[in-house]
């Protein structure tokens, strides 16, 4: 089953579709923030401390690095959903974004947001299981191998010249 959703073609297809879904809730929810203006994670954040359905030990992480950081973390998540949504869109580090936005669902529902954040979960679960095939009819197509190729001539270079260093 995991070879099938990870090489066979006509299953990339289905992974365009998912990507797309996906890829547009992501980005019409940072992009409607970042442009609504108004957007503070720290009242949020706030709610999420009072929600007696929020676990001890999510609540302290919130209380002592969330709160405090509520501005940096606006940002992180507008900016966040925006370039997750791209990845997703564009079929760019789609595993990445993919799984980007799965630790942002946790996040929401550990918060104790529930909404639409477990079927975007699955999906995005999903997309990254799918690895290379949930980015084939996308950028990682060309994208992906070449960072792989300048990688690899990059290491080739670096074992080049450690080995003349050794030698002389």
């Amino acid at each position: 089953m995991m070879n099938f959703l990870r090489t066979n073609k006509y299953i990339a297809g289905l992974w365009v579709v998912i990507r797309l879904y996906l890829g547009f809730r992501w980005l019409t929810s940072g992009w409607g923030k970042i442009v609504g203006g108004e957007f503070d994670a720290g009242g949020y954040l706030q709610g999420a401390i009072g929600n007696p359905d929020v676990q001890g030990w999510w609540q302290a992480f919130l209380e002592a690095v969330a709160i405090p950081n509520a501005g940096l973390f606006s940002i992180v998540v507008m900016w966040g959903e925006v370039l997750v949504g791209l990845g997703l869109i564009l079929g760019v580090f789609t595993n990445l974004a993919a799984l980007m936005g799965v630790v942002m669902n946790f996040s929401f529902l550990l918060s104790g947001t529930f909404s639409t954040n477990p079927q975007m979960a699955i999906l995005g679960i999903f997309i990254a299981i799918a690895g290379a095939n949930a980015g084939r009819y996308g950028l990682d197509r060309w994208v992906m191998p070449y960072l792989k190729e300048t990688w690899n001539q990059r290491v080739r270079k670096g074992k080049g010249k450690q080995s003349e260093t050794y030698v002389a």
